[in-house]
């Protein structure tokens, strides 16, 4: 890849949202990508920033590792710190949000009698963690909260309120409850703020899954939220080169986290520590690239040169919106949420296929495959509350025209799937 001037391309006005921008990604010109919240794409000007600091690694890296990538990483965590209002000694670099959660329930001292719970569209890894940790001793006692949707946030926080205050009191005893900020599927923003408050005042630990958050919701202000814990990917909805995320821990609960994944050489025994060893252990924790964690500032400077997060993600919301409804009209289906209260950049559609058709890792192969290798587009396909759903990201490179490209395709691949099944589409 050839390197790009980035600092004169930012005294150049940017390009309009859009196909104008496509020059500035890596994408294949026949792909219709509309899953940008699956793994984030990092822009050029962000790549050749990574290259250049790659190279830069390779001539000295001992120099690099001894030395010079600790004020780079200090730089960055206080460029994300000031993005979410928070401190810069509260927040660390991690590979992805579901090494955070990891590292954040893996830490708790569990005793037998506590409860861990998770909601039933809590992400599959963040799942399967909690049903690990209620696998073996003590076996903290795992609970569900069900939530099925279409839905509305009024809904949802009178439904949770109830369910934590339907829970048996158990003195002494702690419940910890994972929550998403945006869901993963579907892509629906819950009120996460809320929800957090109503865990503060029943005495319940929150831990927000924010793994689609960071570049896609706005004006966060955690030192406001006050969660417990919280972790979102870079590398999805900020640009940086993947993988990449943030944790935060407020300082009042720095206390719980006494190891990283893995252990880091500044571990302290509890008892003996005399100050938090939060930050120096994820200063360094193993020999890793550290290039995705200090591409955050080359992100972050593309960003601004785009127009920052509110003109970025306004773009990215109306699209949503307008590419959601135009899908339902090509589908002759739904939308998920027609008011649009649950949707930020991430809209959900009902795809023209049979409820009674259950999932089977034949059919996710099928859909997969047909979109990607033969179609050339896609979009995250779903089940939920037995209906077929996919799940659209909308980005600056995106137009409606795109969203029509993929309905025609999606209709293509749901009738061959069905043909495949000896299924006729109108039965």
């Amino acid at each position: 890849m050839d390197n790009i001037d980035t600092a004169e391309l930012y005294k150049q006005p940017p390009p309009s949202f859009g196909h104008d921008l496509l020059k500035y990604f890596a994408f294949d010109p026949e792909y219709v990508n509309l899953n940008h919240g699956s793994y984030g794409s990092t822009p050029l000007p962000v790549l050749s920033e990574v290259n250049e600091l790659t190279l830069k690694i390779e001539s000295n890296p001992d120099h690099f590792h001894r030395i010079s990538y600790l004020p780079l990483l200090v730089d960055v965590r206080r460029r994300l710190a000031q993005l979410i209002g928070v401190d810069t000694d509260e927040v660390v670099l991690v590979p992805n949000a579901s090494v955070g959660v990891n590292t954040v329930l893996r830490n708790f001292e569990w005793e037998e009698g506590d409860t861990l719970i998770a909601f039933n569209t809590t992400y599959a890894s963040v799942k399967k963690t909690i049903q690990n940790l209620g696998d073996v001793p003590p076996h903290p006692t795992v609970e569900k909260f069900n939530l099925e949707f279409p839905t509305t946030h009024a809904e949802i926080i009178a439904k949770f309120k109830g369910y934590l205050g339907g829970l048996p009191k158990k003195e002494g005893k702690k419940t910890v409850i994972v929550i998403d900020a945006i869901i993963s599927n579907p892509g629906v923003l819950l009120p996460w703020k809320e929800l957090v408050a109503i865990c503060r005042e029943a005495g319940v630990w929150s831990v927000v899954d924010a793994a689609h958050s960071i570049g896609q919701e706005t004006n966060l202000n955690l030192s406001e939220a006050k969660p417990d814990f919280w972790v979102s990917n870079c590398h999805k909805w900020l640009f940086t080169k993947r993988s990449c995320a943030v944790l935060y821990v407020p300082k009042r609960n720095q206390h719980i986290i006494k190891t990283s994944l893995p252990t880091s050489h500044s571990y302290i025994s509890p008892g003996e520590e005399t100050e938090s060893t939060f930050v120096a252990q994820h200063e360094w924790n193993g020999t890793i690239d550290f290039a995705p964690y200090l591409s955050v500032a080359a992100a972050l400077e593309f960003r601004n040169w785009l127009g920052e997060e509110d003109k970025i993600n306004a773009y990215c919301h109306d699209l949503a919106l307008r590419g959601g409804k135009r899908l339902a009209e090509i589908f002759g289906t739904r939308v998920l949420d027609p008011d649009g209260e649950l949707t930020l950049n991430m809209v959900n559609v009902e795809l023209p296929f049979p409820a009674d058709i259950k999932p089977t890792i034949e059919l996710d192969a099928a859909f997969k495959t047909k979109m990607l290798e033969e179609h050339k587009a896609y979009s995250a396909h779903f089940y939920h509350n037995n209906r077929w759903w996919t799940r659209c990201s909308a980005q600056v490179w995106s137009e409606l025209e795109d969203f029509e490209k993929l309905g025609k395709a999606w209709l293509a691949v749901c009738a061959e799937v069905l043909l495949g099944l000896g299924r006729d589409q109108k039965a």
